[in-house]
């Protein structure tokens, strides 16, 4: 078997008709696009007990600060959490979409207090054109910057903030946590009236009964200092789940021609990253370390991913398309690599 790929080279020329064709029939014939409604309710249901032992473990503890030591895994289950949601979204666990919904809203608004159909919403255009300056909101200007022409429009604060992006990286993501709450209420202003009115209660119930968990086992004071710690450990899980997938993998360029011509193949495989690794990295990366995968199959069960890994290899092979993949730290190194380079303009 080649080995892994760990760049892109010079991907061959698009051949006629649809390169994506013969591989979906491939994996349509091997079934894994079916639903695994099984293996998706005992997961949840493991996960949510998994939660209720460390709730029980906080409650017995009581008021001291060792109660802190379970903010790790309660951090933990919430990332759980958060990737069940995520596949809720992609249709991954059911057909139909009253219980996919009904599941996002449970995992996302209810536990997590994040927004279902604001990271939908996000999520879904991400996947459509990743890595598209132009089109993909997790490369559009924020807090960080993709591109040397988005660095070069930096000004103040947030142009030293893009100097040292590459070093900042790992820290700011301890407030991604708290960014995801935020991120959910302003968006209920965009969310028409019916949806809001779903989404608004589960929101505020969420805060309620965390507030409400934490103030009746801690005082104040430490009940403030768990919350911080754990969505810092929170944020920081699913932002190193996410950061290996896409950052310093092809950027299209919307002024190439050859790149607005790709198609669905092309446009997926050369953006995205896989991450080797066994049961623990699957496990801990939520499957989403077949990103290659994933972005090519979004409605596919996250256990078929690693089952449909050959045959997606098989087929860029045989056309000559790059297929990346890496170690979990090498994959950091490519991101910080990445943001780094950006920023290197403004360091001179």
């Amino acid at each position: 078997m080649p080995q892994p790929a760990t760049g892109l080279g010079a991907p061959a020329a698009p051949r006629s008709g649809s390169e994506f064709a013969p591989l979906l029939k491939a994996v349509k014939g091997q079934g894994l696009l079916e639903r695994r409604v099984g293996w998706y309710v005992t997961g949840m249901v493991v996960n949510l007990l998994a939660l209720g032992a460390t709730i029980t473990a906080m409650a017995l503890t009581g008021d001291t600060w060792w109660t802190l030591l379970f903010a790790l895994p309660l951090s933990v289950f919430w990332a759980r959490g958060a990737f069940f949601g995520h596949d809720a979204g992609h249709a991954q666990i059911t057909r139909g979409k009253v219980a996919g919904r009904a599941i996002g809203l449970l995992h996302s608004d209810l536990l997590l207090g994040m927004s279902y159909a604001w990271w939908n919403d996000k999520h879904n255009r991400h996947h459509a054109n990743p890595n598209h300056v132009d089109k993909d909101p997790d490369v559009g200007v924020g807090a960080l910057v993709w591109t040397q022409r988005q660095a070069e429009q930096r000004a103040g604060f947030a142009r030293w903030l893009t100097r040292n992006q590459a070093r900042l990286f790992f820290p700011m993501l301890l407030l991604e946590g708290i960014a995801l709450k935020v991120y959910g209420f302003q968006d209920l202003k965009r969310q028409p009236p019916r949806e809001r009115a779903v989404e608004a209660p589960l929101l505020l119930a969420h805060l309620a009964g965390y507030a409400t968990l934490l103030l009746t086992v801690m005082s104040p004071a430490k009940a403030l200092v768990f919350a911080l710690v754990h969505h810092a450990l929170f944020g920081l899980h699913l932002g190193m789940t996410f950061a290996p997938n896409h950052k310093g993998m092809e950027m299209p360029d919307p002024d190439d021609a050859e790149a607005s011509a790709w198609g669905h193949l092309r446009r997926q495989v050369l953006t995205s990253r896989n991450v080797r690794g066994g049961l623990l990295t699957d496990w801990f990366l939520g499957g989403l370390n077949y990103q290659i995968e994933h972005h090519l199959f979004p409605n596919m069960p996250r256990p078929h991913l690693k089952l449909a890994q050959p045959l997606v290899r098989a087929h860029c092979a045989a056309l000559g398309i790059p297929y990346a993949q890496t170690s979990l730290i090498d994959s950091y190194r490519q991101a910080l690599g990445h943001m780094h380079e950006v920023g290197a303009p403004l360091r001179k």
